[in-house]
């Protein structure tokens, strides 16, 4: 392993661990990666790093009646979600048709399948929850539908790349989520009828739209609802979970309209409030779930200099 001053390379040994899991965890008899896969959650739990506290004191919000035992029970219960989400995402290219296809089970499906048919473009929505990955390869395999989004900029460049490899592996067109380029390109995939897939509870580019979310204000991208407003698409929000078994559930939610009357920043608002409120609805009834282990309310965030462009939501 190459060395900087002296150190370890971090970002070369971030990128050799990742290689390691997509390399070995696939070929892992599944029993074989769920128990690996909490053995590694509870450990990380019981060392209650940074990451660890922050998911509590997210949680705290979702669940403000919580006991300390309770917010423990939970942020256990969500890195072992959380390990869940790495572990299936390893061994997704090795998972056949029928495994994904019998993978996913989402609720009011129809919401999607009614959009798709009506030729005016898709925007899902979707929060850090359950396996938004599997939810995707679903798409692509069960309903054989393609579709484009976003993906953070992550360091070191060779991890962003094995990133992007791996989703357009599973038929994802993958864009860097840097300065709004992706933009033009989601609205002309839109536009065609097409189907766009965004990440969407965290805002990435300073630029977001600022809404109330379990009470307390925070920003969310403006994208999506900028999106649906400029192209005509329609806007689901979609929320995933975990239940005791193998398959992973989900919910594709009501469209979100937009207003009749306001500017089109007004309306902007008032689809990412829609937006915010459905997945806390979904938060709310699967608080483990939600694999938010950074600062998300304004009330934690130091300021950051604002960025340009309508950024569309990004996964990570």
């Amino acid at each position: 392993m190459s060395r900087k001053n002296g150190l370890i390379d971090t970002d070369k040994l971030t990128d050799a661990l990742y290689g390691l899991g997509w390399a070995t965890v696939k070929k892992l008899p599944e029993g074989v990666a769920v128990r690996l896969g909490r053995r590694i959650a509870d450990t990380a739990w019981k060392r209650r790093g940074k990451g660890i506290r922050r998911l509590e004191s997210n949680l705290a919000r979702v669940v403000p009646d919580a006991t300390p035992q309770r917010l423990a029970e939970l942020s256990r219960a969500g890195m072992r979600s959380y390990m869940r989400y790495w572990m299936e995402s390893f061994r997704l290219p090795a998972w056949s048709k029928d495994r994904i296809r019998n993978g996913f089970a989402p609720e009011d499906v129809h919401h999607l399948t009614d959009g798709l048919a009506s030729d005016r473009g898709v925007i899902l929505a979707l929060p850090h929850m359950g396996n938004y990955d599997l939810a995707g390869v679903w798409v692509t395999t069960k309903l054989n539908t393609p579709f484009a989004t976003v993906a953070e900029r992550l360091k070191p460049e060779t991890l962003y790349d094995r990133f992007v490899a791996y989703r357009e592996g599973l038929g994802m067109e993958v864009l860097p989520h840097t300065g709004g380029a992706a933009f033009g390109t989601l609205a002309r995939r839109l536009r065609a009828g097409g189907l766009v897939c965004l990440v969407a509870d965290r805002d990435l580019s300073a630029s977001g739209i600022e809404v109330k979310f379990f009470g307390e204000a925070t920003k969310m991208p403006a994208g999506p609802a900028i999106l649906a407003l400029q192209t005509g698409a329609m806007l689901l929000p979609v929320t995933l979970w975990y239940d005791d078994g193998p398959i992973m559930r989900g919910r594709v939610h009501p469209e979100i309209e937009p207003p009749e009357t306001g500017t089109r920043n007004e309306k902007a608002a008032a689809m990412t409030q829609a937006l915010a409120d459905a997945f806390a609805s979904g938060i709310a009834d699967h608080p483990e779930d939600w694999h938010m282990l950074q600062r998300l309310w304004l009330a934690d965030l130091e300021p950051r200099s604002t960025a340009t462009g309508p950024e569309a939501g990004a996964t990570a």
